[in-house]
């Protein structure tokens, strides 16, 4: 059974998404995977890996082509917020930051609140805030 579990993304500029994901106030592992071509990304509490490689590197890895995310989805990347609050800063933080989002928060469902945006190289995350007492 696998013990460990990440994500690989491929971005088209390290440097930019490396600013791009700071901005939102995520952090990095320097000292894992780091390097002129990668970071380790790390998500929530308990720091899943997300490893962004930059595009000939990722193609060496899959020798596929990667798709192309103006056209398409590849994935839905959610996080989790704790309010309606860091949902909308978050959808804010992420657009200043070079983003783009055509999902604006709103409440889905009766008790979910989220919206999508996507980073710079296309890829689409959703950020959730699920209030249970409604569900």
């Amino acid at each position: 059974m696998a013990k460990q579990f990440w994500l690989n993304l491929p971005v088209k500029d390290i440097t930019k998404s490396k600013a791009f994901f700071s901005k939102l106030g995520f952090q990095f592992n320097e000292q894992q995977g780091g390097g002129p071509n990668s970071a380790c990304l790390l998500l929530g509490e308990k720091n899943v890996v997300c490893m962004l490689f930059e595009e000939p590197m990722f193609k060496g890895f899959t020798n596929n082509e990667i798709t192309n995310t103006q056209q398409s989805t590849e994935v839905l990347l959610s996080i989790d917020a704790q309010s309606k609050e860091e949902v909308d800063e978050m959808a804010q933080k992420a657009v200043a930051a070079g983003g783009t989002s055509n999902h604006k928060p709103t409440t889905m469902n009766g008790f979910m609140y989220g919206c999508v945006f996507a980073d710079l190289d296309g890829h689409r995350w959703n950020v959730l805030y699920m209030d249970m007492s409604k569900m």
